[in-house]
């Protein structure tokens, strides 16, 4: 029995350091994230249940003071991964850059106004004062101009005052009833619809009554092609361990209680609109449709040209990982 135990102590201890011998050879993916940004949710999902070592990889989250820096950092090579809109990806391609992007999200933002508000369309809002965070070049802002345009004639820029903020100015603001409608980034909208403001046009049906195909996902993870080329599979391993971390929270309470205290929400209301229109952001799984890519460009140069999209008035070829 003696021997016994000392034999299966022995191959207890071999394969505890054949573990810990494989978590060191699995390739380190450097997540450059926004501090507060509402990506870590995912992450940490991923991280907390190992659901990027059960995908061959490691994830390192690495925290920074704004969405500047963690493109810097991609760029310098001091991160491996970032987060942003692939119109601004393209553009970085048309420059030169070898960006590749795996499909994140789709949540978008709307325009909402005061609870007492008697406006239940965009033109309702004609003569009104509009708080836009993102400035003039704002997607959300210009997909709802050309919407307003089809549907009504209307020339929103005109017909409407506008007021450019930050995302928590634009929120501080339309609480306060200084604007007659804001449109602001999708998780301080939520915050916004659970003090009472409502959704009088969400950009997705905008989008949607344009034509555009509503399930392309808006923003995406994005790496350099020389790092996944020097990675192979690890594009779609990532994209896998993103899917299971959305699987996760779509189905499992405990998985939000585990990331409630990275949400900042004040209130179970707040709670709730967020993990609800972060859930409503989540896109079929599988490949980009690449001519819904194309139209949604289309819409963003004729609106917002060369300020908006750069060189990119195509979508170049191989943006997206070919992921399934």
């Amino acid at each position: 029995m003696k021997h016994f135990l000392t034999r299966l102590g022995a191959t207890a201890v071999a394969v505890a350091m054949a573990g810990a011998a494989f978590a060191q050879d699995l390739p380190t993916v450097r997540a450059a994230v926004l501090k507060i940004g509402t990506v870590n949710w995912e992450l940490a999902t991923i991280v907390e249940n190992g659901l990027d070592e059960k995908h061959g990889f490691k994830l390192e989250v690495m925290p920074y003071a704004d969405n500047g820096a963690t493109r810097v950092a991609v760029e310098g090579d001091e991160a491996d991964m970032a987060v942003a809109d692939w119109i601004w990806v393209a553009r970085q391609n048309a420059d030169g850059k070898d960006y590749v992007v795996v499909p994140y999200s789709k949540a978008v933002g709307g325009i909402v106004v005061p609870k007492d508000s008697t406006a239940t369309s965009l033109k309702d809002l004609a003569g009104g004062k509009i708080g836009i965070a993102g400035g003039p070049l704002d997607k959300s802002w210009l997909i709802l101009r050309a919407y307003a345009q089809q549907e009504y004639g209307m020339d929103l820029k005109a017909d409407t005052e506008q007021v450019f903020g930050a995302p928590p100015l634009i929120f501080k603001s339309g609480l306060g009833g200084e604007l007659n409608g804001a449109i602001n980034f999708w998780h301080f909208l939520a915050k916004m619809k659970a003090a009472g403001m409502k959704e009088v046009m969400s950009v997705q049906t905008a989008a949607k009554e344009l034509g555009l195909n509503t399930d392309t996902p808006l923003l995406g993870y994005f790496f350099k092609q020389s790092y996944l080329d020097a990675n192979p599979g690890l594009a779609q391993a990532f994209y896998n361990a993103s899917r299971d971390a959305k699987d996760l929270l779509a189905s499992d309470p405990a998985a939000w209680e585990a990331v409630r205290p990275r949400m900042n929400a004040k209130t179970d209301a707040q709670f709730e609109q967020l993990k609800n229109d972060w859930l409503a952001g989540v896109p079929a799984r599988g490949p980009v449709d690449a001519e819904g890519a194309e139209a949604f460009l289309k819409v963003m140069f004729d609106l917002g040209g060369a300020d908006l999209v750069g060189g990119a008035s195509t979508v170049p070829e191989g943006l997206f990982a070919a992921v399934e």
